[in-house]
């Protein structure tokens, strides 16, 4: 798609009208960035008036508001411009029930809840699981050789993370198969402008979800054993820890992020590198550049696509006024490519320094996993990249239609 000053404009003007929905345009969504530079060079807080929300795409914005603890995740604080039949789902259960996943609360519950998970994604903790992570990545490319070609997404890039977090919660094996559709369709619920039918998919998914960990709540109880679901069990029968709509909230949340950004990470990370031969030449060359790398393929292309908060009070952000109730949207993809923060930001650099990219977020609210994806991250795509000489796209790869979570449909290649 080429995209003249013209059409730069229409889509300035479509996205401030809400009619554009970047994930139905696959030309555009495949590679947004020359839009999001116009976006802050015209207009870098856009207003959304019709869902009373304002756009933000300069790194320094954007980081504003996660630092901010005065901006809420919570959907509660916003005053929405929609009827109550157009909101979205997330909006709409905040409002009419208890459930909440950690990821829309605000301290006291916030800190209380996010202490009870945190030290199972300690860097410390997180560093003990290497040998195992490595030893799952090792297993898929045994397979991989010996065919000669896999699918970088839904051979590596679910498979590792969905079997770590299934195994840290103690989800049984032979059940693991069920979450990557769960997972999914689940996740769509994250979006707004859903149809019915996704929308639909998505409910059921959640539904799902919640049943079979009821029943596995249920076996855990009577048999507790050395994982975090039986952990977060004891904490729930301590009374004033956790409620059983957190202790549910925080399990689907651990499912569905515990390897649905991983995934996406492995599967964006190595695409940017296959079309950047040069890098990924250089990766080969010096192992030793893995960390940098996965931090730049982190920035370049990262599985969060963008983020929002609301104002809890008035503020001001960026010498523009905030009221009370408005929602700023931290366009984290355009933030990571920001001129004024990154040299070159259009280019790959995996010896990138002081990358300080916003993928994980920022605040109180910064990634709970982010150790053990960073970990997942590394190893994988380390390992594939040490054991295959040659690796090597079938074909150009299509983003899933999915705006929150970004990442990739499939990924084949060949390998020898």
């Amino acid at each position: 798609m080429t995209l003249t000053d013209d059409k730069l404009d229409d889509l300035t003007t479509r996205f401030a009208s809400g009619e554009l929905v970047m994930t139905e345009s696959p030309e555009l969504w495949a590679n947004p960035h020359a839009f999001y530079h116009h976006l802050r060079a015209t207009s870098p807080m856009l207003d959304v008036p019709s869902l009373n929300e304002v756009i933000l795409t300069r790194r320094e914005d954007c980081e504003a508001i996660l630092r901010d603890a005065r901006f809420s995740s919570n959907p509660n604080h916003a005053v929405s411009n929609l009827p109550p039949e157009q909101r979205s789902f997330r909006e709409t259960l905040a409002a009419d029930t208890d459930v909440n996943t950690l990821l829309f609360l605000d301290p006291p519950d916030h800190t209380r809840i996010r202490g009870l998970v945190s030290k199972a994604f300690t860097p410390r903790t997180v560093e003990r699981l290497r040998p195992r992570i490595a030893e799952i990545t090792n297993g898929i490319l045994d397979e991989a050789a010996d065919g000669g070609s896999f699918d970088v997404v839904a051979d590596l890039g679910f498979v590792l993370p969905v079997t770590v977090i299934c195994e840290m919660l103690g989800v049984p094996a032979e059940d693991r198969d069920q979450f990557g559709p769960w997972s999914s369709d689940a996740s769509r619920l994250l979006d707004s402008n859903l149809d019915q039918a996704t929308m639909e998919r998505g409910v059921l998914a959640f539904m799902y979800l919640l049943n079979y960990l009821n029943s596995l709540f249920d076996e855990r109880r009577a048999h507790p054993g050395n994982d975090l679901i039986s952990a977060l069990l004891a904490a729930e029968e301590a009374g004033d820890k956790l409620s059983e709509e957190e202790l549910r909230s925080i399990v689907v949340l651990l499912f569905v992020a515990g390897h649905e950004t991983t995934m996406n990470l492995i599967g964006n990370g190595t695409w940017a590198l296959l079309q950047h031969p040069d890098q990924l030449a250089r990766l080969r060359d010096d192992p030793s550049l893995i960390t940098t790398c996965v931090e730049e393929l982190l920035r370049y292309d990262g599985p969060v696509h963008v983020t929002g908060r609301t104002a809890t009070c008035d503020l001001e952000v960026g010498g523009r006024a905030v009221p009370k109730g408005q929602t700023l949207v931290a366009l984290l993809a355009a933030a990571n490519r920001d001129p004024a923060a990154y040299s070159n930001p259009d280019g790959l650099d995996i010896g990138r320094a002081d990358n300080h990219h916003l993928t994980f977020s920022h605040g109180i609210h910064y990634c709970l996993g982010a150790s053990l994806a960073r970990a997942e991250g590394q190893i994988a795509i380390g390992s594939l990249v040490e054991r295959f000489p040659t690796i090597e796209a079938v074909a150009t790869p299509t983003y899933r239609a999915h705006f929150v979570l970004r990442g990739l449909t499939a990924l084949p290649v060949t390998l020898s």
